[in-house]
């Protein structure tokens, strides 16, 4: 095998596809990344629960494949020269790399014993803008569980809909739900989860411009945006019937500036950590929102401006909860709904928003 490429892209290519190399496996195979010189160079890595394949222009005068030492092979490449890179297997597996005045010879693994990625159903696949997918992961992922004793919620539910795309997630705390509207009709109507790892990876490598289009297999599903493809193996089992558990017609709706109420929670949470937990409790008054919380550390009091009279309710929350829920509103105003002291609090948008969500924060007791 031999091919020539730029350093950028070849640098690029094991950025993205180092990501889900496994670190440490029974399997040494795919500790390495997987190298394929045909009509162009393609890259990938295998954990066997997610994989990434990047492609690359590069001019290949022998083809070939074989699997390279991930760490050892992209530090070599990091530090080589700018321009062009030539790589060169021979039959031994040993490898020539040549850039500049710069070489180095290593050594690569045959990729006989490199596992077949997972064969994806060449179905129709659905097509959505990237900054939207991004926008989906990145508004429900925190809100995962990661309690292993649940897999199931230990991803992110897609609803799929003829005018809707729905990303949910869930913890047995807190409830996180953003929704993308397409203009075109989906024609699709899918239920599934992926495993909140493999959206990480995908949320890494996803940009700003182009669609991303995934194609949906009985156990997998297929990301396909640019050069970059993404295989992840999907969750089994019931996922949390969540229209049943947020509440809907609550008889009391404020509103608030996002940016004011997050930053006096992040202050009122100062005190607060894993070692000294205690709850903020808050009262919602007539355009006013108290909340106080204290420990053996110290007392901690704040208060900002809200829309409504909140009849005096008074309510305890997890801070931590509160706090990643309002950073990932993506709006300025958000409505705050509330029922009793039992229920839980549910953010969602204003008449005038562009923006479809709702984040869900169960209350927790708080001591007279």
């Amino acid at each position: 095998m031999r091919f020539t490429c730029e350093k950028s892209m070849l640098v690029t290519g094991l950025n993205i596809t180092s990501r889900t190399v496994a670190q440490k496996s029974t399997l040494s195979v795919i500790e390495g990344i997987l190298c394929r010189a045909g009509s162009d160079l393609s890259l990938t890595g295998y954990n066997m629960e997610t994989a990434i394949t990047y492609s690359i222009e590069a001019e290949v005068t022998e083809a070939g494949e074989c699997v390279l030492p991930a760490r050892l092979f992209g530090d070599i490449i990091r530090r080589l020269p700018e321009g062009p890179v030539t790589v060169t297997v021979d039959s031994q597996y040993k490898v020539a790399i040549r850039a500049g005045y710069a070489s180095f010879n290593i050594s690569a693994e045959p990729a006989d014993d490199y596992p077949e990625l997972p064969d994806v159903d060449s179905g129709r696949s659905i097509s959505i803008p990237q900054s939207a997918l991004k926008e989906l992961i990145s508004g429900t992922i925190f809100a995962v569980s990661e309690n292993t004793g649940r897999p199931i919620h230990t991803g992110v539910k897609f609803e799929i809909e003829d005018n809707a795309i729905s990303a949910i997630a869930v913890d047995g705390f807190r409830l996180a739900r953003r929704t993308y509207h397409p203009e075109e009709p989906t024609g699709r109507n899918l239920s599934f989860v992926v495993p909140a790892q493999g959206l990480k990876e995908l949320e890494k490598i996803l940009g700003e411009d182009d669609d991303v289009a995934f194609t949906l297999g009985n156990k997998h599903i297929l990301y396909q945006l640019g050069t970059a493809t993404l295989i992840c193996r999907l969750l089994e089992g019931d996922f949390l019937d969540w229209r049943r558990v947020v509440p809907t017609g609550c008889p009391i709706k404020l509103v608030t500036n996002v940016g004011d109420i997050s930053s006096s929670i992040e202050r009122v949470g100062l005190i607060v950590s894993e070692k000294y937990k205690s709850p903020v409790r808050c009262i919602f008054g007539n355009q006013e929102l108290q909340m106080r919380t204290n420990n053996t550390i110290g007392i901690a009091e704040d208060r900002c401006t809200i829309a409504g009279d909140g009849k005096e309710l008074e309510i305890g929350f997890n801070v931590k909860y509160l706090a990643d829920a309002l950073r990932a509103i993506p709006d300025e105003e958000v409505v705050l709904e509330l029922t009793n002291g039992l229920s839980p609090i549910v953010f969602t948008p204003v008449e005038s928003s562009k923006h479809d969500f709702s984040y869900m924060v169960l209350p927790v007791r708080i001591k007279n």
